[in-house]
């Protein structure tokens, strides 16, 4: 377990995590996730209009809670990753424009074609 940034995790190379967030991003943003959160929150309504045992009634809102927590979580990670992204990128084109005006080597380009991923197929 390590507190570093997400994006820094791992090297250059992506982690399981990195990848299961990536995987549970595209999936909390399709159709499909919409149309489960539906689903839970129509269970919800039902628990309450049929009136069942206060157990059954805690175990739903526990189980939306939980959903949340994850849903909170994931954000978060997403958040971050995209801020680091944007960040780097924004580094490698100010270095990019600094080493055109003063004529040195290639090596701001390089990295600016790395942070841009320009060789990296999606």
């Amino acid at each position: 377990m390590t507190l570093q940034h997400p994006s820094h995790r791992g090297g250059e190379r992506r982690g399981r995590f990195a990848r299961l967030a990536e995987a549970a991003s595209n999936l909390t943003s399709s159709p499909l996730f919409f149309l489960i959160c539906l689903i839970l929150i129509s269970g919800m309504v039902i628990v309450h209009l049929v009136h069942l045992p206060v157990p059954l009634l805690i175990f739903a809102g526990d189980v939306l809670t939980s959903v949340n927590l994850l849903m909170l979580a994931l954000l978060k990670n997403s958040e971050r990753r995209a801020e680091d992204a944007i960040q780097r990128k924004l580094d490698a084109i100010a270095a990019a424009m600094l080493e055109s005006q003063e004529g040195e080597s290639h090596q701001a380009r390089d990295s600016l074609r790395q942070a841009i991923r320009l060789e990296e197929e999606l």
